[in-house]
């Protein structure tokens, strides 16, 4: 597989919104994907100057495929889908969905076999056991996302440190996206460069934390951060605020999106014109040996305030 090493913004007549505020065209850039095949010392390198590497092709499409078509034959009884259509497509139904039940099947997806196999499987594994330099672990709390075109749904900006504060912080995240996910379905994306910025968060943090007890100075909801641990709800005030831009992407199935603790993201609404659910993982993986948040030992349930 060759990747160039930088590639042009494809046109959309699509811009980008979250929260009711829309990205201006200027505040925009486009991730550059990386080749796994150059190699784990490159992608290191890629990875601690960019904050983030977009790998390509790392996982086998037909499989990625296959459990996209698990999780929404699943999440069918629900009224989530359209019916009739092979539920790999993921064309969300206009109405009638059960939310209530809807979650609970979401919260029973995140406990099957299935799932955790999917988050386990050997080419990731292997490639995060090369990249980590040692034994890789997996955290047992893992998020699964589905979110429904022509919602108000978005992820604000964040940093992902702000939950993880009770283990190291040599930890990286993994974003996959289950399912092509076009610009214009929201995926993730990123502040360019916001890695140095995280870390700037991070260190003031620290500083104004004196007077919290270690178990608000791990947590998210304390007195010092934003809501929720969210950065900014506003994303074109944020690129205008640190003179930067998000960088998005049309990401393919097989991708995977390794980040930085400290890297800023977000998510943006899914505006799918042909209906499509956006339906993506992420996890996070550290080296074994080092020390790891206690508190991320469970399985992700909704509201469990992490």
């Amino acid at each position: 597989m060759s990747i160039a090493a930088n590639v042009e913004p494809r046109k959309t007549d699509l811009s980008l919104a979250a929260h009711g505020r829309t990205i201006p065209a200027e505040r925009l850039g486009l991730l550059q994907p990386t080749d796994p095949a150059i190699g784990i010392e490159a992608i290191r390198r890629r990875y601690e100057e960019d904050g983030y590497v977009w790998l390509k092709g790392l996982l086998p499409r037909p499989e990625v495929i296959d459990f996209r078509r698990w999780v929404f034959s699943r999440l069918a009884e629900t009224g989530l889908l359209v019916t009739g259509h092979d539920f790999a497509l993921g064309i969300a139904a206009a109405e009638g969905v059960d939310w209530a039940l809807a979650d609970r099947r979401l919260m029973s997806i995140v406990r099957s076999a299935a799932y955790e196999g999917f988050c386990a499987q050997p080419p990731l594994v292997r490639f995060m056991d090369a990249f980590l330099q040692g034994i890789s672990y997996l955290h047992k709390r893992k998020l699964l996302r589905y979110t429904k075109p022509g919602t108000a749904t978005a992820t604000p900006a964040h940093y992902d440190l702000v939950y993880l504060r009770g283990g190291t912080n040599r930890l990286v995240t993994a974003w996959i996206p289950i399912g092509d996910v076009p610009i214009e379905m929201g995926g993730l994306v990123y502040l360019e460069g916001s890695h140095a910025i995280g870390r700037g968060m991070e260190a003031e943090f620290r500083l104004r934390s004196g007077d919290l007890s270690p178990e608000e100075r791990i947590s998210a909801y304390n007195s010092h951060m934003a809501e929720g641990g969210w950065v900014s709800k506003d994303l074109p005030g944020m690129a205008e605020r640190f003179n930067a831009r998000w960088l998005a992407a049309d990401y393919e199935t097989g991708d995977v999106v390794l980040h930085s603790p400290y890297m800023i993201h977000a998510a943006t609404t899914n505006q799918d014109r042909a209906g499509r659910l956006r339906l993506s993982t992420d996890i996070r993986f550290q080296n074994v040996d080092d020390e790891i948040d206690a508190r991320w030992n469970n399985h992700w349930s909704l509201g469990d305030m992490l």
